[in-house]
């Protein structure tokens, strides 16, 4: 059993046969974290004292970052006592994740390859959790799939989820295919760790691609339940998608008084709109980066780019925040 110390001053021990990010959640701290299984690098971390073991493949970090000390806290466990510098969330209450039935209530097709489903739980249910954050949807043969909660709150005691058309997928082909109202399900969250933080007097700027527009949804919509003086500056919504059908939701319409910039890819010859990736986009509008706290949501390959091309840009590294949608077998976000 080794010693785990964070230099926030807090500490956890870790058993060796379990990740850091485990062993930190069961004493309580509170980590960054979202896809759990070394895809993403939410949870990275460096290590400053003592030795790790890797306990899965860190597929998230770069060479360079590895070199430099840098590790995934979802795929690490300690060989020796550890003095580590990780993002903590502090005090910062979040519903501990729980295991719930619940029945698809409706279904409706948002575009040729988006879905979005809407789950309600027993009348009885109190399921809190905060904007952006996820739930594991638990299927037939124990297939387990992670999806954004795309609704702002719980008042109306059903979950909305937006789900992309995965070829081949075994949970895809059960929302596409076979998937019916009332149909009974499993869940566990609420889950992951990308919700808005303390934004008071600054400009907010999320950017997604696809279905990542589903969590940034969902917090734009909780914009106008913050106090005013704790309110963003300012607030832009960037979303990026091939082609104009992609953008299966009117953003601009959204409460919360935001700018909306959609991005296509490959846009048809009349698109008047920006053209590219989002993260390019945003460095064509000179945003003052000094005063921004960026929230990135969509593909693996998005949220490195940007992050890279932002904090060169003068974006704190502190706060570029982002949920990677990505696959693997035990837990794709898809």
């Amino acid at each position: 059993m080794a010693s785990v110390q964070l230099t926030s001053g807090k500490s956890f021990t870790n058993e060796g046969n379990q990740s850091l990010l485990d062993d930190a959640m069961r004493a309580g701290l509170k980590l960054n974290y979202s896809c759990r299984t070394g895809r993403c690098s939410s949870c990275k971390c460096r290590v400053l004292q003592g030795q790790t073991v890797e306990i899965g493949s860190e597929t998230g970090l770069q060479e360079s970052e590895k070199a430099e000390g840098w590790i995934l806290s979802c795929v690490r466990a300690a060989s020796s006592d550890l003095l580590i510098e990780a993002d903590d969330l502090g005090d910062l209450e979040l519903s501990e994740p729980r295991t719930l039935p619940c029945r698809i209530s409706e279904i409706n097709s948002l575009a040729p390859n988006v879905l979005q489903v809407f789950l309600r739980f027993p009348p009885t249910t109190q399921f809190a959790y905060m904007p952006g954050q996820y739930v594991d949807i638990i299927g037939a043969g124990a297939v387990r799939r992670s999806y954004s909660i795309a609704n702002s709150d719980f008042s109306k005691g059903q979950i909305e989820l937006h789900i992309r058309q995965v070829d081949g997928g075994a949970m895809s082909n059960y929302w596409f295919a076979d998937a019916a109202e009332n149909d009974l399900l499993r869940l566990n969250g609420p889950l992951g760790t990308f919700f808005l933080r303390d934004a008071k007097g600054l400009d907010v700027i999320f950017l997604a691609t696809g279905t990542g527009i589903a969590p940034v949804k969902a917090i734009v919509e909780s914009l106008p339940y913050i106090a005013v003086d704790q309110r963003p500056r300012s607030v832009m919504v960037l979303w990026g998608g091939r082609q104009r059908a992609d953008h299966y939701l009117d953003i601009a319409a959204l409460p919360g008084g935001h700018r909306y910039v959609p991005v296509l890819s490959q846009p048809d010859s009349d698109w008047e709109g920006a053209t590219g990736y989002v993260q390019d986009t945003l460095l064509d509008l000179d945003p003052d980066l000094a005063n921004a706290a960026v929230y990135a949501c969509g593909s693996d390959a998005m949220i490195h780019s940007a992050k890279a091309a932002l904090t060169n840009a003068g974006l704190s590294p502190h706060r570029f925040y982002s949920d990677a949608f990505v696959c693997s077998k035990s837990n794709p976000l898809i």
